[in-house]
């Protein structure tokens, strides 16, 4: 049996069993797939707020929007040795967070706000929902941007940049919507067709905001 890593030791994770979206879709082409591309899909999210697809419309469902399902069909990031090897030590991780967003062409004082928003720089930083480190990567998310320790910061940052930069490619650069995406997830934005209308989602988005107008103004990096 394969034995867990260090970092997968420190959190718990509950699993649900849920009717994955591309799963969906990629069965509903097979068997039918001239009804899959005339057809309109619609999203609908049941009491637990999961979200799931269907082509019956009704009241509460919204139209599908394949492009972010696209998200989940990114490529695994492999975060190279070298990179993984660098010095975290400087508590602002200016260092690694230009590096990341260098690689991901994201801009590193939105980053530095997440950061700060979302951990407070604290790389030790363990969510009751299990988010993990200086970006707070659920485990999911770690795994799939190649990330083999989310406690490690180097590790973290680019792990967290290269999913934020999928989001911002995915939603055309909106900022509060990929910060949304950031926060609820990809699948309940889709869901909403825009930014949910949760107060922990829209809280978040005015406080890294206001993070990022700061450092702005600071320009701290």
């Amino acid at each position: 049996m394969k034995k867990q890593s260090n970092w997968e030791g420190k959190v718990m994770i509950n699993f649900l069993s849920v009717l994955s979206v591309r799963m969906f879709v990629l069965g509903m082409a097979l068997l039918f797939p001239m009804t899959v591309l005339a057809a309109d899909l619609y999203t609908f999210q049941d009491e637990e707020g999961l979200a799931y697809i269907t082509n019956i419309p009704g009241p509460g469902r919204r139209k599908y929007h394949p492009s972010m399902a696209r998200l989940r069909a990114k490529k695994k990031t492999v975060i190279p040795q070298k990179i993984k090897d660098a010095s975290g030590g400087n508590r602002d991780y200016a260092e690694a967070i230009l590096s990341a967003c260098e690689r991901f062409s994201v801009d590193p004082l939105l980053v530095r706000a997440v950061i700060k928003a979302e951990s407070n720089f604290d790389p030790e930083a363990l969510s009751p929902k299990g988010a993990i480190g200086l970006m707070q990567l659920m485990p999911k998310t770690a795994r799939e941007m190649g990330v083999s320790d989310p406690f490690n910061p180097v590790e973290n940052i680019h792990g967290g940049v290269g999913y934020l930069s999928q989001l911002l490619n995915t939603l055309n650069g909106d900022v509060p919507l990929a910060l949304a995406a950031y926060n609820a997830g990809p699948h309940r934005v889709m869901s909403y067709n825009g930014i949910p209308p949760f107060r922990e989602t829209r809280n978040y988005i005015e406080r890294v905001m206001g993070y990022y107008e700061h450092f702005k103004g600071k320009d701290a990096l």
